[in-house]
């Protein structure tokens, strides 16, 4: 296997305007920052091809030709076949209410819902859903990994296979949770679900897939993971508040009910998108690729992504190696997630402080917050469901302490992080 290209640092933060003014963004999982080339499509769109799309006068055809180039561009980060398979919407979780929504007729009574603790924009459709239609959710819950820390939770699919009946319709989890920051083997995962589903009887077993978490350092391919359903977010990877949702052709053409206006002849992924998306905004994640492969000579995504994950891996295991010191240990440190750093551990890390002297989540970052230059956050994040089944407890509203660092941070940022966390535990 060749060594993956190093990413040259200094090049990737000049394409990020914000990067300039020195602030440490440690709050990545929640938004990255934007590339200059992706902010001034929006502003060349706004400023010259700000009109509605479909018509004949060549103002208008030069911005639905803008905007249909966002799909084709998203296909290539889902690496699915057809730009018909995609659709936009204005967050991951707009975008799976609608895949609900219009997956709403195929749905009976009894049908059963497999779905995970983690962001809830892959699980909540699925329980309303099944609320309205007399459906059944279960839930494949994380468990820990190591035996001294009760934290330490992951998805197994050991754990996963029993939950699966002949009733079941979907399974949806994560590809990397945006609390515990390790990497989920889909393709195993589903090869494994299809398999047991087969054995007991389970006709029509859709998969869903989270990528919120995953798409900013990892290469997605829902060819190879074999999947039904996949939604990322682009104000993830370094472009607009925007999503892109990934429906299967099958599905489309025999689970999928339109949800437009009843008078349009919608067809592929359109049949999911009820009213226009941010035209400026979709034709400003065309740069996302572009960027992507300047970083490295290959002008290849793959290449790409093996470069990403070989730096981000250098900030993870600085970070781990801290928060996993005997002193954090005996201090009451607790890594939320895989403790061990490696290529399959995102550098998205949460942690607690607990035992004789815990320290309440907010009150770690307002002393980051006082103290000023660095952002980073306290909270559930999303994952209400997995923050209740942290145990020893902790509240879900408060949650965890999370620094979550992309392939534009820097070494020196996560010893400024560091320095800070080592003033606060002592």
């Amino acid at each position: 296997m060749s060594t993956p290209h190093v990413l040259d640092v200094d090049y990737v933060r000049s394409q990020f305007p914000a990067l300039k003014s020195g602030f440490i963004y440690a709050d990545n999982a929640g938004g990255s920052q934007i590339t200059q080339s992706a902010i001034d499509r929006i502003v060349d769109y706004l400023s010259n091809t700000n009109v509605q799309l479909g018509a004949d006068y060549s103002v208008s055809v030069q911005s639905t030709t803008r905007v249909d180039s966002g799909p084709e561009e998203a296909r290539k980060l889902f690496n699915a076949d057809d730009k018909a398979e995609i659709v936009f919407g204005s967050s991951s979780t707009a975008n799976m209410e609608n895949l609900a929504r219009g997956l709403e007729d195929t749905i009976e009574a009894g049908d059963e819902f497999i779905i995970t603790g983690e962001h809830e924009a892959n699980g909540g459709p699925w329980k309303k859903l099944a609320a309205r239609r007399g459906g059944v959710v279960k839930y494949w819950h994380s468990s820990p990994t190591n035996p001294n820390n009760p934290y330490s939770l992951s998805l197994k699919v050991e754990e996963l296979l029993p939950l699966i009946t002949a009733k079941t319709r979907i399974v949806a989890f994560t590809a990397t949770s945006n609390l515990l920051g390790s990497v989920v083997p889909v393709q195993e995962i589903t090869k494994a679900v299809r398999a047991e589903a087969a054995k007991k009887g389970a006709k029509n077993v859709q998969v869903s897939i989270d990528c919120v978490a995953y798409a900013p350092h990892r290469r997605m391919d829902v060819k190879a993971w074999d999947i039904d359903f996949c939604v990322f977010s682009f104000y993830k990877v370094y472009a607009p508040h925007i999503s892109a949702l990934y429906v299967r052709a099958p599905a489309l053409a025999t689970s999928v009910s339109s949800i437009v206006h009843h008078f349009l002849r919608a067809s592929g992924a359109y049949k999911l998108q009820p009213g226009g998306p941010g035209y400026e905004t979709v034709y400003g994640t065309t740069a996302a690729i572009p960027y992507l492969l300047s970083l490295t000579p290959a002008a290849d995504l793959d290449a790409t992504f093996a470069a990403i994950a070989a730096h981000e891996t250098k900030l993870v295991t600085r970070l781990l190696g801290f928060l996993t010191e005997p002193k954090q240990s005996e201090r009451g440190v607790r890594v939320v997630g895989i403790e061990e750093p490696s290529n399959t551990r995102l550098p998205t890390v949460s942690f607690v402080v607990v035992g004789e002297r815990p320290m309440r989540t907010k009150e770690i970052v307002k002393v980051f917050d006082e103290r000023g230059g660095v952002g980073i956050r306290w909270g559930h994040f999303y994952a209400y469901t997995l923050s209740q089944q942290l145990a020893p407890p902790v509240d879900p509203e408060e949650g965890v302490v999370r620094v979550s660092l992309v392939h534009y941070n820097t070494i020196e940022e996560v010893e400024k992080i560091i320095s800070i966390l080592e003033e606060i535990l002592v």
